[in-house]
């Protein structure tokens, strides 16, 4: 019997060609090309980045956006001008939009094009630069729903230096556009942010109150600015609270508007019924407010005597009168800060709230008294002390009489227990010329509520 062969087949080796180590040898060359190119690169070039939460990256866009301006500086569009950035000869470009406001009343809206997301080229004082910017839509800013962005500048090593001269230089290119100006801020989650371009300053003279009223509250907070060190040394919280009480129209926002304009601060606006506002975002917004810029919390009457109704969306505010309370002077709240609160009806206010401490310097903002109308009057009809044009040429004579009759007509209806607002008055002085004014001014006075005598 014959033995027969085996039905498993063994591999059969092939002896290793000059093929293969060609290609282990492209392999290994490869890789070491690539490291190289890596170590290279990160010898010889620099990154610097800037996510949206740092104020240098509003500052860089609006650096690009000033680059695009200048080259329509000739009238030409971008496209045909040869000094356009090099970044605007990219194809992904967004859009600034920017309302101006000019000092006659009129405003305008103005595009601007800046660098979309997406990688764009730049020179700068003669260094190259790469600007990549990114941004993150799948896992968004949780307290403010907007995405994450970041600016990555990458240039040589040898030119790093460029990047402070760059910041600097798109720092004080932003700072330039806020002179002279107010900024508004409001909560945006936990954070305070620009609402809308910066404001002109309204003069402090431009509201007229009640002699002395003004003086008053100026003294005071300018008192309190100077002390820092006095609260200090005493161990006593660097904080103080305003109230300003009176009729609707008085001028009480509008008088902390230009005083904070008057002492170059800004405003943070914060409106305590705002949907996703508690305690303790509250606490934060409070402890973290900008440097110099007063804390605005208008009709403080309103915000809590209905806190357990909820809107037509079954929304219910979750800020209590207690977390407020403590936000603002509790062992959590902030210090170097200045809450400005206003109200028309300072009688249904919680003992609690305008306890010294809290509230420091309660003021009241009247209607207008007679002598307030024809400080109103003049300066709207006269040429005053600053060199105004009024509406109209009116000899100084003429003025003053018309001004005597309209302070006697307020005279004689205050007296008739009928008041008139600033607001009204002001009104009623922007649509009409000086006589028709003092015809037409009987014609705005109300019954004062029984409750405001």
């Amino acid at each position: 019997m014959q033995p027969t062969a085996s039905s498993s087949t063994l591999p059969i080796q092939h002896a290793a060609g000059p093929s293969d180590g060609l290609g282990v040898g492209l392999t290994v060359l490869r890789r070491g090309l690539t490291l190289s190119a890596f170590a290279l690169r990160r010898q010889m070039l620099v990154s610097l980045e800037m996510n949206n939460k740092d104020p240098a990256y509003d500052y860089f866009l609006t650096w690009m956006s000033h680059q695009s301006a200048r080259a329509e500086a000739g009238g030409a569009p971008w496209w045909k001008f040869r000094s356009a950035p090099t970044w605007m000869r990219s194809r992904q470009l967004g859009v600034q939009t920017i309302h101006e406001q000019r000092k006659n009343g009129s405003s305008s809206v103005i595009f601007k094009l800046v660098a979309g997301p997406g990688t764009h080229y730049l020179r700068y004082r003669k260094v190259w630069m790469q600007i990549k910017r990114e941004r993150e839509t799948k896992s968004p800013n949780l307290m403010t729903g907007s995405p994450w962005e970041t600016i990555t500048i990458t240039t040589l090593f040898r030119d790093r230096e460029v990047f402070a001269n760059l910041l600097s230089e798109a720092r004080d290119l932003a700072l330039r556009g806020q002179e002279g100006k107010l900024v508004i801020n409001i909560p945006w989650g936990i954070e305070w942010k620009p609402f809308g371009q910066p404001r002109r300053k309204r003069p402090l003279r431009s509201v007229v109150l009640e002699d002395g009223v003004a003086e008053k509250i100026e003294e005071d907070v300018k008192a309190f600015l100077q002390r820092r060190q006095w609260y200090a040394d005493r161990g006593i919280p660097y904080r103080r609270g305003y109230l300003l009480h009176g009729p609707p129209g008085s001028g009480k926002s509008s008088f902390i508007q230009a005083l904070a304009g008057a002492l170059n601060y800004d405003i943070c606006v914060l409106n305590l019924s705002e949907r996703g506002l508690a305690d303790d975002k509250l606490i934060h917004l409070l402890a973290n407010t900008p440097e110099r810029a007063f804390v605005l919390i208008e009709d403080i009457d309103a915000a809590f005597n209905r806190r357990v109704q909820s809107s037509a969306d079954g929304y219910q505010s979750s800020v209590t009168f207690s977390g407020f309370l403590n936000a603002l002077d509790g062992v959590a709240s902030g210090e170097e800060r200045v809450v400005f609160m206003t109200t028309n009806h300072p009688e249904r206010l919680d003992p609690a709230l305008i306890r010294p401490g809290r509230v420091d310097l309660a003021v009241l903002i009247d209607d207008a008294s007679p002598g307030q109308t024809r400080s109103l009057f003049e300066r709207f009809y006269g040429a005053g002390e600053e060199g105004l044009e009024g509406w109209e040429r009116i000899p100084e004579d003429v003025l003053r009489r018309l001004a005597d009759e309209v302070e006697e007509t307020v005279r004689e209806e205050s007296a008739k227990g009928r008041r008139i607002s600033m607001a009204a008055l002001q009104g009623l002085f922007i649509r009409s010329m000086a006589r028709d004014a003092v015809r037409e001014v009987r014609t705005l006075f109300v019954e004062r509520p029984p409750q405001a005598e």
